[in-house]
């Protein structure tokens, strides 16, 4: 296992495996492509650090899940044939968005935790924090006190996020992939935990049948016991699955 540059130093990846690379595994959000050195350290395949996350270093401006496809796009000459390619949670979009952007370079795709689409409206914040945030623009309430308002009201991850990552963090958060879905040409498998109570079953259930009103092929596998972080809790569950795909 090693860490190789891409892009110009834009992203790394951690190398998996000996010979051409036959894998493409995208991590979720706050993790990295070591959540994958378990299920693929004999598998000739490509593990990116996403930018912003672990080695790779930030994006220069704030990007949504298909300007992180642009970037990881760069990695797909490593391969001879189009490879399988794996996305967890935020790397979901991410290979979504890569699928529909270069689809002859895609093979079948498998996704887990991925929230691709919404089951709903998108919550408003609250009257009292849009009057604060207009106050913030103003100048009438600090910076800091802003950020303790924020603190007090977002996810752990949102909490955890600052500069262009935090502006990231917000733009994905508000994006649905219902029309990459229609557009994918792969082979899709959706491969969900189903004590996922941060993309519920019912999100992959409904990505399948985008999916498949659209005519395409998806599959979906639900594995008990599993949680929203699948490759490093049953990792043996998606490498079989990848095994299944690269015969």
């Amino acid at each position: 296992m090693a860490l190789r540059s891409f892009a110009d130093g834009a992203f790394f990846a951690e190398v998996y495996g000996e010979g051409s690379p036959r894998v493409l595994a995208l991590h979720g959000w706050g993790r990295r492509g070591s959540d994958f050195k378990e299920c693929l350290h004999d598998v000739p395949s490509l593990a990116p650090d996403l930018p912003g996350f672990g080695a790779s270093p930030p994006p220069e401006h704030v990007l949504g899940a298909g300007g992180y496809a642009e970037i990881v796009a760069d990695v797909l000459a490593d391969f001879e044939e189009p490879p399988v390619l794996v996305g967890h949670s935020f790397g979901g979009r991410v290979a979504a968005c890569l699928a529909t952007k270069m689809p002859d370079a895609i093979g079948p795709i498998i996704l887990t935790g991925a929230p691709l689409v919404r089951a709903g409206a998108a919550p408003k914040p609250t009257l009292s924090y849009r009057v604060m945030r207009s106050l913030n623009k103003v100048g009438i309430v600090s910076d800091k006190r802003m950020e303790a308002e924020r603190q007090k009201r977002g996810s752990a991850d949102y909490r955890a996020a600052s500069g262009v990552m935090r502006g990231i963090m917000v733009k994905v958060i508000n994006e649905s992939y219902e029309q990459q879905l229609r557009e994918v040409q792969s082979q899709v498998l959706l491969l969900w935990g189903r004590s996922d109570r941060e993309v519920p079953v019912s999100v992959a259930r409904m990505a399948a049948d985008v999916i498949r009103q659209a005519g395409g092929s998806a599959d979906l596998r639900v594995l008990d016991g599993v949680g929203h972080f699948l490759p490093t809790e049953a990792p043996d569950a998606l490498r079989k699955a990848i095994d299944s795909l690269l015969e």
